[in-house]
Parts: structure tokens; sequence; C-alpha cells
């Protein structure tokens, strides 16, 4: 009695009478199983990834262009060392690089596996279920059976439900066998991602292995280099010592054009103010007198603007004053006030001086390369290029000066507002002072030393203050 109230009583309370374990493993979706493996939760992208693998190579590329260059010649410089260093900083970005990659393939592994286990468990109940109502299905499989159970209804309505039920029934089986087929391609699908990820692995372990030899090359031919500098400490001694002189004949320059273009603001500022003032006292005078204009232009240079030579600020001030010369910062226009801002807004993305290069030398104080207790102090950063290399402005000014400096070569100075920008060591120069310069518009060429090194040392100020190129310039 209480299986014929089970069946009238349909699919729903036949699902509340089965065991918990088996509704627990029907009520699951299939679509769990379908899931993909979360990524770890700070993994780069493969592009990401891909992008830093090909900007490593570039870098690469180009120190090994420059090293050629600076090779060629039979002594052994700072210039060459400075450029196994740069392979050295590369080699050891792509080591971290394969690294990151290897922990990433790692994390997906396991999480992966667990996922497999997981698809096996719910593949497993899915098919224990399936197997129940199978054998369900058996005891009532002829069709005598069937009809038996249908024409045995005392109702018409209980006929309907207990065809009803018997539909749901096949439909459920069917649902279930289409569970268990796209739970058995999840899995397929996972043990496919995993053998590609351990061959991944295996492909990037061996990578690294070859990087890390590459490596201890790089730092052998590193300690070569410096132990043949090092027996040239008089000579190492003695272009230190040049390069200061010239490090500050260039502060010199640089502070003496920085003091003459604020003195020279500030002038201009305070003749604009002289005029503003004048015609603002000339406005109140005409709104005053209410003579005829006829009476007016009988006098000539009455209220003439053109005739009057008060209306001059330069007559009573032509020359700078003291406190023109000692203003500490530029006095800005309002064209100038928006150069200044759209130079700083762009900090951290201008554009390098030259297209191709690294930092030899970075800026502020650090321990010589090669002499031991020898602090060099460097004002800008010295960029090492190819020979020849086209140097450009970094961004849109006005040409303040070009000047030879012994020791620096030719320079151009260049000013935006409140900011200047220094090009030192040009072996030509395409501009002119008083010009106007864009962004990226190409300045001069980079010289090349005695040793075959092509650098290209580039400054950056705010008035008379010395700022730290590398946190105003963009990644290459």
């Amino acid at each position: 009695m209480a299986s014929v109230l089970l069946l009238l009583a349909g699919p729903a309370a036949a699902q509340r009478h089965r065991p918990a374990k088996a509704r627990k493993a029907a009520a699951r979706p299939a679509a769990k199983a379908r899931r993909p493996a979360p990524r770890g939760p700070r993994a780069k992208s493969k592009g990401q990834l891909e992008r830093e693998r090909e900007a490593n190579i570039s870098r690469i590329a180009e120190a090994g262009k420059v090293l050629t260059q600076t090779t060629q010649k039979k002594q052994v410089s700072l210039g060459q060392l400075n450029v196994i260093k740069e392979k050295l900083t590369v080699k050891q970005g792509q080591i971290q690089h394969i690294s990151t990659q290897l922990q990433g393939i790692e994390t997906n592994v396991h999480q992966t596996v667990r996922q497999v286990l997981s698809t096996q468990e719910q593949l497993a109940r899915l098919k224990i279920e399936y197997a129940r109502l199978m054998y369900a299905a058996s005891k009532t499989s002829s069709g005598f059976n069937q009809l038996m159970f249908l024409f045995a209804a005392e109702s018409f309505n209980q006929f309907v439900l207990r065809l009803r039920y018997v539909h749901q029934y096949t439909e459920e089986r069917q649902k279930q066998a289409m569970r268990i087929l796209g739970a058995q391609q999840q899995l397929s699908h996972e043990l496919d991602g995993l053998t590609q990820q351990r061959q991944r692995q295996k492909s990037l372990l061996t990578n690294q292995l070859v990087e890390n030899k590459n490596l201890l090359g790089l730092k052998t031919e590193q300690d070569e280099v410096v132990q043949q500098l090092s027996q040239q400490e008089q000579g190492l001694r003695q272009e230190l010592a040049q390069r200061q002189q010239a490090v500050a004949r260039l502060d010199d320059l640089i502070a003496q054009r920085v003091r003459e273009e604020i003195a020279r603001a500030a002038h201009a500022a305070r003749l604009a103010a002289i005029a503003a003032r004048r015609r603002a006292a000339r406005a109140a005078t005409a709104g005053t007198r209410r003579r005829p204009a006829a009476a007016r232009n009988d006098e000539p240079g009455a209220d003439n603007p053109d005739d009057d030579a008060s209306a001059n600020p330069e007559s009573d001030a032509p020359e700078e004053t003291n406190a023109d010369r000692h203003a500490s910062r530029v006095a800005l226009t309002p064209q100038t006030a928006a150069l200044s801002s759209n130079f700083a807004g762009n900090r951290g993305r201008l554009p390098w001086p030259v297209a191709h290069g690294f930092l030899a030398q970075r800026f502020g104080r650090h321990p010589h390369p090669v002499l031991r207790h020898v602090t060099v102090d460097n004002r800008g950063v010295d960029i090492q290029t190819n020979e020849g290399e086209a140097v450009r402005s970094v961004f849109a000014g006005r040409v303040l000066t070009v000047a030879q400096v012994p020791g620096m070569n030719t320079i151009v100075m260049i000013q935006h507002g409140e900011y200047f920008t220094v090009y030192a060591k040009l072996r030509s120069v395409t501009v002119h002072e008083g010009e106007q310069v864009g962004a990226r518009e190409a300045i001069g060429t980079a010289a090349t030393d005695a040793d075959g090194t092509a650098q290209v040392q580039f400054q950056v100020w705010r008035n008379s203050a010395n700022l730290n190129p590398e946190s105003w310039l963009g990644r290459k």
C-alpha cells in the first residue's frame, strides 16, 4: 500500500523517500563538474607574461648590439662593464620571469588535480544513482507491467498521475545519463589540461637551467672585465677626475643659465605689472575727464597711449633690479604656466631621449663600479646607446642653451616653463637657441668616446632644484 501511495504522489514524493545520500548526488548539478579550475590569486595573465618575455628579449638584443660596438676596441672599458651588467640584470629578470611562470603553473596543477578528484567523485556518485534508477526501471521494464500499472488506477485522475510519473521517471533517467556524459567529458578535458601544464612545466624547467648557465657565464665575464679594469686603476682615477671636472663645469653652466632665465622672467613680469598699472591709471583718468572728443584730440598725447612716453614701462625701469636677480623661481605667464602644468602631469610617462639604450649610471650617489671606496655623484642619468643614435626632446619647449662643455661635448638645454631638461654628450646638434621644439623631436646625435662607448647624459631641473630623471621617464 505504501508503494502505491508513493507512485500516486508522483516523482516529488518519490524523491523525498529516496536515501539522503542518493538525493544529494542527484540534486548536485553536473554544471559544477564543468567549471574551469580557478586561477591563482595574483597570477599574471598569459599575455602579460608573454609581453614581459618579449621585452626582456628586446633588451638583451639592444645590449648585445651595444656590446659589439664597445668590444671593437682591444682594451676593456667601463662601457663594456655597463653592458655586461645590463645583460646580467635582464638575465636575472628572465629567470625570475620563468620562476613566476613555474609558480603559477604549479598552483594551477594543484587546483586542476583537486578538480579532477572532485569530478571523479561526482562521476562515481552519478553512476551509482543511475544504476539505482536502472534497477528500479528494470522491475517494470516490460510493456505488460507498465500497462497493468496504468490501468489498475481507480480513477481517471489517478491514471493521468501515473502516466505523468512514468514520463518523468523516463526523463530523469535520460537527464542522469547526460550528466554522466558531461562529467566524463569534463574529466577528459581536465586531464588533457593537466598533461599540457606538466609539459609546459618541464619545458620551463629546461629553459631555467639554460638561463642559469648563461647567467653564470655572464658573471664570469663580468669578473674578468672587473679584474682587467682593476689593473688600470691609475687610468680610471684620472678618467674619474676628468669626469668630475666636466660635471662641475656643466653644473656651473646650468646654474648660470637657470639664474639668468629666472631673472629675465622676473624682469618681464615686473614690466608687465607696471604696464598694467599704468593702463588702469589712464583708464581711471579718462573716466573722470568728460571733455569733448574734439578738445581731447587737439592736445597731442593727452590720453593716447601711442603718444604717451610713460606707456613704455622700460623708460623708467630698463635694467634688472636686485629683486629680479635674486628671484628663486621662474615667473610664469599663463602660457608658460600651462606648459609647466602639462610637463608635471606627464611625470613617469616622458619618452626616453633615445629610442634604444639602457641606464648605464643612475641618478645620485653610488659606489664606483671598479674603484674601491670611491663614490660617484651623478646629477642625471647616463644612457648608453648605439653609435650615432638620434637624441630627441622628451617634451615640447624652447631651446634655452646650446653650448660646448669640455668633457661633456655639446649640451642642449630646453625650457618647459619652470622645468628644464638637459641633454649632454652630444656629437652634433640640429637646433639653435630660442627655437621651439616638440616632443620626440630630434635635437642631435649621441657622441662616442675613445673607448667606443656612446652615452647621453639626461638631467631634469625645476628652477634651481635638481630632480631624479628616473621618476620622470616612462618605461621603454
